[in-house]
């Protein structure tokens, strides 16, 4: 089948070079409106050739859209008025509820399939792209009853390929669920590192003393801006909640920390420390 992937960056150019590898694609189109990454990814080999967005659309069985959220919800009504009868779009935007709701009245609504990869690092661009990036991770899919059979069935064929593991959920749970397991993790990340570097300005040996455990913790700071600040605008809602409890959290612990109570400082932490069981079940 013909592939167009809009947005050569890390999921998109991760998903070119499997489908590749796994022969899903016989001819693998890429649309970026960065005209050095569009190059870079023909020089990588992660498509086969760019095309305007109209004439891609033209010719592709199957639209993957890797751009970010904003970028998505914007794009995607106008797309579905172009494919043809039979084509396939499907998104990987780590938001669902606006991306959704921004074609719930269209007349192609059916061959839509709204998905989110959960799977990425902390780099961007057709260079970040890798090979096996989705092997044995989470794939959500939501509104599935809004999708035709033959686009789930053609979705689906692409997420195992992949090595995803799919399961449905709607878009307002889904939301809910990412806003506390992965998008204020972003947002802790950004803002530890935004503190470290505030105080760096007076104390310049301060990353003399930072270990691996600041660089993992801070890893997630190097994430691209221009991906993440439209996800937290469009979670606002359910990321602001998740902000909220956590702030709670972190007083409760400053209340402690400045009584010097070793009590309630061991029991939170002994606390915090259940998160290995959960993890350990995965």
């Amino acid at each position: 089948m013909k592939v167009t992937v809009i947005g050569l960056g890390l999921i998109g150019g991760s998903l070119a070079m499997d489908l590749r590898k796994h022969k899903l694609a016989t001819d693998l189109i890429g649309v970026d409106f960065n005209q050095a990454h569009a190059q870079q990814a023909v020089e990588l080999g992660l498509v086969d050739r760019i095309l305007p967005e109209d004439k891609a659309l033209a010719e592709s069985d199957v639209v993957l859209l890797t751009i970010p959220v904003n970028a998505i919800g914007a794009l995607l009504p106008t797309i579905l008025d172009q494919i043809g009868k039979n084509t396939v779009v499907i998104d990987t935007g780590s938001t669902k509820g606006l991306i959704c709701k921004s074609v719930s009245g269209h007349a192609r609504r059916n061959q839509f399939v709204a998905a989110h990869p959960i799977s990425g690092t902390e780099n961007s661009g057709p260079t970040a792209a890798l090979e096996g990036l989705f092997v044995g991770k989470t794939n959500i899919i939501c509104e599935h009853e809004k999708s035709s059979d033959q686009s789930l069935k053609i979705a689906q064929s692409i997420f195992d390929a992949v090595g995803l593991k799919t399961i449905f959920m709607e878009a307002e749970e889904h939301d809910k669920h990412v806003a506390y397991v992965s998008h204020l993790s972003h947002v802790s990340s950004f803002l530890l590192g935004q503190t470290v570097l505030d105080i760096e300005k007076d104390e310049k040996n301060i990353f003399d003393l930072a270990g691996s455990g600041f660089a993992s913790t801070v890893r997630l700071a190097k994430s691209s801006p221009a991906m993440w600040a439209p996800i937290f605008e469009q979670n606002s809602e359910y990321l602001s909640q998740a902000l909220l409890e956590y702030i709670m959290h972190l007083q409760k612990f400053h209340y402690h920390l400045m009584k010097k109570d070793s009590k309630e400082l061991m029991k939170t932490l002994t606390n915090a420390n259940g998160i290995r069981r959960v993890l350990e079940k995965k």
